[in-house]
């Protein structure tokens, strides 16, 4: 039977030491190579980015060739502007087709690959930020089956913040509830040795600022806690000798998937 890409990426021996989150980083990065350079194609003028990249290279050929001659040199640097502006007007409509998808699959992948979940026996943070300092004492810990406070809480007056510290039995998703002066709140708490979705931080505020960095619904406006947030591990992936940010490695092999396509498909960038 004839292997399948993805188990050709789990079995690269030696070098790039490839893991499933890698192994996701890899094929994705393959895949919007691929995508970004054929949308180019077809929502750019190709003849003309054809003819402004002439251009540009004529005029720097030009100073090369030039040089000893001052005001053919600063004639030529006046084209180059030229010709880099209409290239960049030229290629800046493509670009809008793929950022905003691409800033989307971003964020959600984030909430995958972003952050590891918690380890089972593992202790963890849980921290809450209320509106103001004079109700941290009443701000108490309820915790489903499973999950165990391993140290009394602690309070940090200056940042109004209680944290506590928690350790789950098994893998499982919990939920954190905290009571402030009679309102209660939840925040998800995701344990697993596998790949699974977490949201680090449920806050109150912008729909926005929650739209990229909290994967859960927003806390009450009218409530006394404006964030709780669960300390779980950064992941950073192994590939060719180094560490990586999943984001890097993702921009870093999806360039050159592109360079990749763009020259095997004769596609001008």
């Amino acid at each position: 039977m004839v292997p399948s890409l993805f188990d050709l990426f789990l079995v690269i021996p030696g070098l790039f030491r490839v893991n499933l989150p890698t192994a996701l980083v890899l094929l994705l990065s393959i895949i919007v190579g691929l995508l970004m350079v054929v949308v180019f194609r077809y929502t750019s003028d190709q003849k003309a980015i054809r003819i402004a990249k002439d251009h540009l290279k004529a005029h720097l050929l030009a100073v090369r060739l030039f040089q000893d001659q001052l005001r053919v040199v600063l004639s030529s640097y006046g084209r180059i502007l030229r010709a880099t502006g209409r290239y960049l007007r030229l290629a800046f409509k493509p670009l809008l087709f793929v950022v905003l998808p691409l800033t989307f699959l971003i964020v959600q992948l984030d909430r995958y690959l972003g952050s590891m979940p918690l380890q089972a026996g593992e202790p963890f943070l849980v921290k809450v930020r209320t509106t103001h300092g004079d109700i941290l004492d009443e701000a108490s810990l309820q915790l489903t089956p499973g999950l165990a406070a391993t140290a009394p809480a602690v309070h940090v007056q200056g940042d109004n913040e209680v944290v506590w510290r928690l350790a789950a039995e098994k893998d499982g998703n919990y939920n954190v509830n905290i009571s402030v002066s009679g309102q209660t709140f939840s925040k998800q708490v995701v344990v697993s040795s596998g790949l699974a979705r977490v949201s680090a931080v449920r806050l109150r505020g912008a729909w926005w600022e929650r739209m990229f960095i909290s994967g859960e619904p927003g806390l009450p406006e009218n409530g006394m806690v404006q964030a709780i947030e669960v300390g779980y591990p950064s992941r950073n992936l192994a590939f060719a000798g180094f560490e990586w940010n999943w984001i890097w490695l993702f921009f870093v092999l999806s360039l050159l998937a592109g360079f990749l396509f763009k020259s095997l498909l004769r596609i001008e960038i």
